[in-house]
């Protein structure tokens, strides 16, 4: 049988050690998050001594549920944190743990352990509040008002190396990952890696304005968002890359459908909010990229959230688009290429569509793009991406020596089959009565085409479905009608679900009709909502749900098509599938009919 590290409960109890200590976990149980993540308090012993101050970390939750984490099982604790509460008592929040004897291959309790918290509060009469703590960990401040009667409901994930004071000297720094809407007193140091433009909305409620940015430290990363007056105080202080003391924020579970952060919680500025610049930032990242290879996109599902990096092949000239609410937004579109010698399309919105300069063929390394299927493989470089050209990083020096000496004589082959947007181009332009009189979609593969038509039905029954929550599956789950949800692609459950759609549309022009199948992308951008937030429509008001179709009747966009003939039931019939829909740009629009009128003119 494995033998327990002997003094390793009193040494975590001190603060003096304890990593890749052997013990045995005596107890868990489950502590309500109340509208947070559930979490596991835990009962260790080393076979001398036991202690009962042992907290799951929520990434770990997973072990519990699923009872790897079992009474009587020894473990290795390979990571962990240590958090000080007000009276001195030490918390530590397991990071990562793994079982190396089950409790059934154990068969009971080691030894006979004394509970060490009860030896630890004897001696708090005499010895100092704060028992000594080892250089690399130091105590993080007490978090919590309630801290003194119990455990704190969550706390940190890892810690920094270093806890400077903040510039007031009110509390010490404690790391991204700690965070929690239970705290009440912290502060981060971190760098903004992120910065959104100023939004603007306007509805019957009245008028608004945000922004969002994304901050980093060696903990982890979250997202913040600011509104009206703190677009004021805030906006302009903040500068991307450099490094702040930020508290005093209200902290609430992050909507994993509008950000790519991985955090559970997001961050909202507020009028107690404090922002000061750090001089000393040396230690913090900068931002972390997982890059993948152009190549490997091919493979991805889309709407997958992914890290590139590559040369600018090619830019086309910014266009104007005006959408649906009249409100004219910029894009750009730009080919990328990397050594794979793979191209793929790159669409840029906005002030950064506006200020791209692609002379010179930069490098080009976009963090948090969104992978599109439209057209073969494309990417949309969205408000909550980071857009770096020519960074100072191994990644770029090595493509900008490839591209120089080879890369450049390289066509590439492109990923993407045509070129989007609502313009021109070769985007096989069609009615959709050509699209019938031409037998489109009736060949091998599927054919593709492009046309301006107008919604005029749209079937909302059966247009919402509950999928899997993780970030790269979509399949529809199983509600086991006892609070979970199980994904059979997974092979798990999970206590909550996504909602997506998939809407059936009827769009005409002036020859025909066609009815076409919207997913998730395509139906939120026809319905001008959310899928989130439609299903917590359809459940709580009926009557806003309706209204919501009813307003999406006779909207006219450009669509692009996927049309193959099927067969189902012996019977077959086109299956036509929106790949991408999207505003009119009239002044486009009128330059192709004027084009069109030309090359007829000449026959």
């Amino acid at each position: 049988m494995t033998k327990l590290t002997e003094g390793a409960i009193e040494a975590l109890s001190n603060g003096t050690g304890g990593s890749d200590a052997v013990l045995q976990l005596v107890n868990i149980r489950k502590i309500d998050g109340g509208s947070g993540p559930a979490r596991f308090r835990v009962m260790m012993s080393d076979g001398q001594h036991s202690l009962s101050s042992f907290m799951l970390s929520t990434q770990l939750n997973s072990m519990a549920e699923e009872n790897v984490l079992a009474p009587n099982c020894i473990c290795i604790l390979r990571r962990h944190v240590t958090n000080v509460l007000k009276d001195g008592r030490r918390v530590v929040i397991i990071l990562e743990i793994d079982v190396i004897e089950t409790a059934k291959e154990v068969g009971g309790r080691i030894g006979d352990p004394t509970p060490y918290t009860e030896v630890f509060l004897a001696g708090q009469a005499k010895a100092p509040q704060s028992a000594p703590v080892s250089e690399s960990r130091p105590p993080l401040q007490p978090q919590n008002k309630n801290e003194s009667e119990g455990f704190s409901r969550d706390f940190g994930k890892k810690a920094l190396p270093s806890m400077p004071n903040t510039p007031g000297g009110s509390s010490k720094v404690v790391p991204i990952a700690s965070l929690n809407p239970y705290q009440s007193k912290w502060t981060i140091r971190a760098r903004v890696t992120n910065k959104s433009n100023i939004r603007t909305w306007s509805n019957s409620r009245g008028d608004g304005k945000l922004f969002s940015m994304e901050l980093v430290d060696e903990s982890g990363e979250i997202r913040v968002t600011g509104f009206n007056q703190e677009v004021d105080k805030f906006f302009s202080l903040i500068e991307v890359g450099k490094v702040y003391y930020i508290s005093k924020g209200s902290l609430k579970m992050a909507n994993k459908q509008y950000t790519s952060v991985k955090n559970d919680y997001e961050m909202t500025l507020n009028g107690e909010s404090s922002i000061i610049p750090c001089e000393d930032s040396c230690d913090v990242p900068m931002v972390q990229c997982d890059f993948v290879s152009i190549a490997d996109l091919e493979s991805r599902d889309p709407d997958t959230i992914v890290d590139v990096i590559g040369v600018c092949k090619s830019v086309d000239e910014m266009t104007r688009l005006t959408t649906k609410t009249n409100r004219e937004v910029s894009k750009r579109t730009l080919n990328l290429i990397d050594m794979s010698g793979k191209v793929v399309t790159v669409t840029l919105w906005g002030e950064e569509a506006e200020k791209f300069d692609g002379s010179g063929q930069p490098i080009l390394a976009i963090k948090a793009a969104k992978l599109s299927d439209f057209g073969g493989r494309s990417l949309s470089a969205s408000f909550n991406s980071t857009i770096m050209i020519n960074p100072d990083i191994p990644e770029a020096y090595k493509l900008r020596g490839w591209y120089d000496k080879e890369g450049h004589a390289m066509d590439g082959q492109s990923l993407t089959e045509v070129k989007g947007g609502s313009g021109g181009g070769n985007t096989n332009w069609k009615s959709l009565s050509d699209v019938k009189n031409e037998h489109l979609g009736h060949g091998d593969k599927a054919d593709y085409y492009t046309c301006i038509a107008t919604v005029v039905f749209l079937r909302k029954e059966n247009c919402l479905y509950q999928a899997c929550p993780s970030q790269d599956c979509n399949k529809k789950v199983i509600d086991q009608q006892n609070g979970m949800f199980r994904c059979e692609k997974c092979d798990k459950e999970f206590p909550n679900f996504k909602y997506r759609l998939i809407l059936s549309a009827n769009i005409a022009d002036y020859g025909d009709n066609q009815w076409v199948t919207c997913f998730q992308e395509s139906a939120e951008a026809i319905l001008g909502q959310n899928a989130a937030y439609l299903g917590q429509l359809k459940e709580s008001n009926e009557a806003a749900f309706d209204e919501i179709f009813q307003q999406a009747n006779f909207n006219t966009f450009v669509f692009r098509n996927r049309v193959k003939l099927e067969t189902y039931n012996d019977e077959s019939r086109i299956k036509a599938t929106v790949m991408d829909v999207k505003p009119v740009d009239h002044k486009d629009y009128i330059k192709r009919l004027i084009g069109n009128i030309r090359k007829l003119a000449v026959h």
